[in-house]
């Protein structure tokens, strides 16, 4: 069985994320792509649509709106930037509302529900086979100044957390994002990352120097957090 699937968002960036993910399920076939919810309104009147990925926020009606004009509304998952519409979209009887950007494991998921209420078996990805991608051919979006820009893992010295942003330290420059470090340490390949310090995740092949307190990336010391000592011990394997 086919899953068909329409994805409806307004930005595009949004979109080819969604479109990177499900790629990895030979089941699913993407119908649509729509940037607003008239668009997708449209479409959802003449083609069998069995999941929507739906936007909150879009120009002209709100994707909450959109699913309350539907009579028949296919399994819906809500996947924003906006926490504050998920009691709403829960009461729409979504199967899940994911906020951006969204790691895989946690899309994983939302498929699982999406599977499991349609009664399709054995969805044929896992998170064991996308953490087998390595960092050059992995990339992520993050909303950096009202658009999502696209990061190369691999570009990536170290991530620090600002309370309620990151500062994403690459090559060239840093990018800082309103997002939480620990959605971020989701997103990263664990091969290829390790998380320091409550504050800091660095990328271990750009690891200049060590001790027991205190990493080397490109000049800068970062510190070595005492809850995250034995994770750095074994993986850098420091004597202390």
């Amino acid at each position: 069985m086919k899953l068909r699937a329409i994805l409806v968002d307004d930005e595009p960036h949004a979109i080819e994320v969604l479109d990177n993910y499900l790629g990895n399920f030979s089941e699913v076939e993407i119908v649509a792509r729509c940037q607003d919810a008239i668009q997708a309104f449209q479409i959802l009147q003449h083609e069998k649509i069995d999941v929507m990925f739906l936007d909150v926020k879009m120009p002209g009606l709100k994707g909450t709106d959109l699913l309350r004009s539907l009579k028949n509304p296919p399994k819906v998952i809500f996947t924003t930037a906006y926490q504050d519409y998920a009691v709403e979209g829960f009461d729409l009887n979504a199967v899940d509302y994911l906020l951006k950007p969204i790691p895989f494991e946690r899309f994983l998921r939302a498929m699982d529900k999406v599977f499991t209420g349609l009664n399709i078996s054995n969805p044929p990805v896992s998170v064991t086979q996308k953490n087998t991608v390595s960092n050059k051919d992995t990339f992520l979006y993050l909303k950096v100044d009202r658009k999502m820009v696209k990061v190369n893992v691999d570009e990536i010295l170290w991530i620090e957390s600002l309370r309620d942003y990151i500062k994403v330290v690459l090559k060239d420059k840093s990018l800082v994002s309103k997002q939480k470090i620990s959605l971020l340490e989701e997103l990263l390949p664990e091969d290829g990352f390790i998380r320091v310090h409550r504050s800091f995740i660095v990328s271990v092949d750009k690891v200049e120097s060590y001790h027991s307190h205190k990493i080397e990336i490109a000049g800068k010391e970062l510190p070595i957090g005492r809850n995250f000592r034995n994770d750095c011990q074994r993986r850098f394997k420091l004597t202390f």
